[in-house]
């Protein structure tokens, strides 16, 4: 836990579980929000090979939890971690702000 509260520059263990039950909260919400949605635009598992509709519905999930993860980290007032947190995920993947 030490090495992770250095890598990520939390100092106390209170704010780690913050942070982990911030990152447990986004992503079931992301993967809860993400199947109305793929319905609502038409995608279902039976109109779609199941490899292609689970990648669109991957596709879908990502952004939802880009957006949800700063919101949540807002509400737990955490967001100048996850800002900084999105920011590095997202020059990773070449996007830059």
């Amino acid at each position: 836990m030490e090495k992770l509260k250095q890598r990520w520059g939390v100092t106390s263990n209170f704010q780690l579980l913050i942070i982990f039950i911030v990152f447990a909260i986004t992503g079931s919400t992301a993967a809860k929000i993400a199947g109305p949605i793929t319905e609502y635009i038409g995608l279902h598992p039976d109109s779609l090979h199941p490899v292609l509709y689970w990648v669109v519905r991957i596709l879908l999930i990502f952004p939802i939890y880009q957006v949800l993860l700063v919101l949540f980290g807002w509400i737990f007032g955490q967001f100048d971690f996850f800002w900084n947190f999105e920011k590095k995920m997202l020059k990773r993947f070449g996007i830059k702000i």
